[in-house]
């Protein structure tokens, strides 16, 4: 088999696979659990050879070294979602934030314009075909190995072979560097009182059949445990988590009333325990697609009774929805976001659902606001609105007025903030 030689010939050390990167290249790196930080800390080693270096990523896990103060000049990020690893250095002028849905993210590589020079990506081995699989993360990594100029592939024994539209063949990769290493893992605590409640207030809204977006954390985890009276659930999202494995186990996920991709999951990135990745291993019960397939409105909108979940920093009385900033300060992105509220309210029987806790900061701060704070970036506009859901219950907000919507908004939020909102409303003729 020609490609096992191809193969061979392509394996170098991870300081020889980063020679191929020049100053003032563009360089996209994998990330969430497929971050390949062998090739990172490798490409770090080279500061002082390098300038004017963009990395272009979204979410990476773990320590960064190439966002640590002092590579200025050397390297310099374009998070198109950020997370702990560049948070601090988008906050500080250090890095670049690009607020953008992340359906779009794929056509900014094959337009264009954001084009690739370098593709960093962790990948499991190649099958008996010579194709290697992207494992826990597609997302956009598809788009950056075909448009890129050239392709450094971190192949791990560890990494499973996920199934999907989710493979690059090993003649597109100009450099291998081969690795065993564990993943990282997402450890999950037991959800907590309010997220209890907020998982109960979110079941009573999902049918039979019904076709899931859930995402990371307690209210996510607390759903799914309220659904076990529920039969034939479906998954169409953005992350595959523990919990919708362990759905599958007890029989409450089959995707067999799906109307697309009927028995499938179907995600773009997987991030959970090391017992998930085990399970996700050539299991075909699971396929992951790039995320211009699994966020794109259109096609989330084919998946009947779609029921989107997603959370909030704060919501203001007419329904603005900012999730991306605390104020002016970046703490994360646009992600799927309004990807899946727009298609799950366009899909028939679709329910489109902001759920978050009434307060914060250990209940000091209220989440529904009178106004979103100074420099706070309005991520799902009022008009895309329907369900918001608290602890205190379910606000429907969508074709209502302004007047219906501060009022159903007082009435989920937490009791001891419900009088200064309800002054302000008045105060601005609201209600």
């Amino acid at each position: 088999m020609r490609w096992i030689e191809q193969y061979r010939s392509k394996i170098v050390s991870a300081e020889e696979a980063v020679q191929v990167i020049k100053s003032g290249d563009r360089v996209y790196i994998s990330g969430n659990a497929a971050s390949p930080y062998v090739l990172i800390n490798a490409l770090a080693a080279r500061k002082d050879e390098l300038e004017d270096v963009e990395v272009v990523h979204v979410l990476l896990l773990g320590e960064d070294p190439l966002s640590a103060p002092g590579m200025e000049g050397h390297f310099r990020h374009r998070s198109l979602f950020v997370g702990p690893a560049d948070r601090k250095a988008v906050n500080e002028g250090r890095a670049d934030y690009v607020p953008i849905f992340l359906y779009e993210i794929p056509k900014l590589f094959f337009s264009g314009q954001l084009p690739i020079d370098v593709a960093i990506i962790h990948t499991s081995p190649p099958d008996e075909h010579g194709f290697l699989s992207f494992g826990v993360e597609t997302l956009a990594t598809k788009a950056a190995v075909e448009s890129a100029r050239k392709v450094i592939a971190q192949v791990n024994e560890k990494m499973p072979r996920v199934l999907g539209d989710s493979f690059v063949h090993v003649s597109r990769v100009d450099k291998i560097v081969e690795v065993s290493e564990d993943l990282p893992e997402l450890e999950m605590d037991e959800f907590t009182e309010v997220e209890r409640k907020i998982g109960q207030y979110i079941a009573e809204q999902i049918e039979d059949g019904s076709t899931l977006q859930l995402g990371i954390g307690g209210i996510p985890s607390a759903t799914l445990f309220y659904l076990r009276d529920k039969r034939d659930l479906g998954i169409h999202t953005e992350m595959i988590s523990d919990g919708m494995m362990h759905a599958i186990e007890e029989g409450i996920i089959t995707g067999a009333r799906k109307t697309l991709h009927k028995g499938k999951v179907v995600g773009t990135f997987i991030l959970g325990s090391k017992e998930l990745y085990e399970y996700v291993d050539n299991n075909p019960i699971f396929e992951c697609h790039p995320c211009d397939y699994t966020n794109d409105p259109f096609i989330i909108a084919q998946n009947e009774k779609m029921v989107a979940i997603n959370s909030a920093i704060e919501v203001d009385l007419t329904g603005q929805v900012c999730s991306d900033s605390i104020g002016y300060r970046i703490y994360s992105g646009f992600g799927g976001q309004v990807d899946f509220i727009r298609g799950a309210a366009r899909a028939k029987g679709g329910k489109p659902i902001i759920a978050m806790p009434s307060t914060a900061k250990n209940g000091t701060v209220s989440k529904i606001v009178p106004h979103l704070k100074e420099g706070a970036g309005v991520v799902t506009s009022r008009g895309d609105v329907h369900y918001v859901i608290t602890e205190y219950g379910v606000a429907y907000l969508h074709g209502k007025s302004l007047r219906e919507r501060a009022e159903a908004l007082i009435n989920i939020a937490h009791p001891k903030f419900r009088e200064e909102l309800e002054r302000f409303a008045k105060e601005k003729k609201i209600l």
